[in-house]
């Protein structure tokens, strides 16, 4: 079976991701990887690694960016860095931090990024002939194409992406955000313009006139793509003989983090013990509850269908949003810090790891966990929380709720 290899922007991610069965998980630190902005300071990147390999867990280090020479005058500080972190790998992506990572640090295997835009056997060839163990394929590689690369490259591992964001441009080498806000979406610093609404204008060169040109029952979400999913393919994927199976997702939350791992891994466990019966759709529904842009296979059969997109609207899809995360657990209450608003009535649902069904709880009163008060509602922000007494949950489920489960409900 592949790895499942999982995001982390926060040391909350790595420990959900740990929790719900991720294999790996990979992570960044800003300017270091293309994720500029990301939450997660060096210590905490430290703790997440030093938990992952006490769990038998790996964790690579995304050195994804493309180097201008002034900042490999930075390299000594990096270096120590990596030193520091003990990683299980490099992501890279520029030939330059290639060579450099082989001469400094020759002992630490290196994984090519899908920034590098591997779509072909002599691509995988390439970066193999470069030292690289790993090559990431780029989202645009169809399922057809893979077969044939994994045929001519068996001595090498592959990697493949299986959910999240889909960019507008070849994996994610965009210069629309550069070019309007400033933001460079090959630092990590994306502002996502293709998901904004556009009013498409017309004009008339000599005159300067300027005329809206009129929208059809698309809207004028032009370049709005769902999300990849390929949950409804996952045999055929596994089948295929890749070494990884990548989620996208360092800038998510650990709510998604979570949710997406816990829903593959069940699917991955399940094809395991009866490949031959494996059926995606109860794992599917799993991943509805997550918002989303809606979903597609992509370029899995080959060029994307017109339905990979979202034209109406970039809003989610979903008719669930995340109730909270538990974060601490005792004798008599179960403490929920909450992502949305919950109000008396509500029924949350709790994601168990390491069963597909969920624990639904029916909440009868909210009692503000800081106070003991009871209320009508609550909201979420400033890390408020609800207790939730013991008794209220099934005891056949009770002993599964740990710290970092997460629970969602309905809108």
């Amino acid at each position: 079976m592949p790895e499942l290899l999982a995001p982390a922007g926060t040391l909350d991610a790595f420990k959900t991701a740990i929790l719900y069965g991720a294999d790996a998980i990979y992570a960044g630190l800003p300017g270091f990887s293309m994720r500029a902005r990301a939450k997660i300071t060096a210590e905490e990147v430290k703790t997440g690694i030093e938990l992952a390999h006490a769990a038998g867990r790996r964790v690579y280090l995304a050195f994804n960016l493309f180097a201008h020479d002034n900042e490999f005058a930075n390299m000594p500080r990096v270096s120590e860095i990596i030193n520091y972190l003990n990683p299980d790998a490099l992501i890279v992506a520029d030939p330059g931090v290639l060579m450099w990572v082989r001469e400094h640090h020759p002992n630490i295997p290196i994984h090519i990024s899908t920034q590098a835009n591997i779509c072909s056997a002599e691509s995988v060839r390439f970066w193999q002939n470069a030292g690289a163990s790993l090559c990431v394929l780029a989202r645009e590689v169809s399922h057809k194409e893979f077969v044939s690369i994994r045929k001519q490259c068996p001595d090498i591992k592959l990697e493949i992406f299986v959910h999240g964001a889909m960019c507008m441009a070849y994996s994610g080498r965009c210069l629309l955000s550069n070019f309007i806000t400033g933001r460079p979406a090959n630092r990590g610093a994306c502002a996502q313009l293709c998901r904004w609404k556009y009013d498409v204008i017309l004009r008339e060169c000599e005159s300067g006139i300027e005329m809206p040109i009129t929208e059809d029952e698309h809207g004028a979400y032009i370049m709005n793509s769902k999300d990849l999913c390929l949950m409804p393919r996952l045999a055929d994927v596994i089948a295929a003989g890749p070494d990884s199976l990548k989620i996208e997702g360092r800038n998510r939350s650990e709510y998604y983090v979570g949710s997406v791992v816990h829903a593959y891994r069940m699917a991955m466990d399940a094809y395991a013990r009866d490949p031959e019966n494996f059926d995606p759709s109860k794992y599917m529904e799993m991943l509805n509850v997550l918002e989303s842009r809606g979903y597609t296979t992509a370029f899995f059969d080959g060029p994307v269908p017109p339905d990979a997109h979202n034209y109406n609207s970039a809003r989610s899809v979903s008719e669930y949003y995340a109730a909270g995360v538990v974060t601490a657990v005792d004798k008599d209450y179960i403490t929920l810090e909450l992502r949305n608003e919950i109000k008396t009535g509500d029924e949350i649902t709790f994601v168990l790891p390491g069963i597909a069904d969920g624990a639904r709880v029916k909440i009868k009163r909210v009692i503000n966990a800081a106070n003991g008060m009871n209320l009508p509602k609550m909201s979420a922000g400033q890390h408020n929380s609800i207790k939730i007494p013991r008794n209220w949950f099934s005891a056949e489920y009770i002993e599964k709720i740990s710290p970092y489960v997460l629970a969602y409900k309905h809108k």
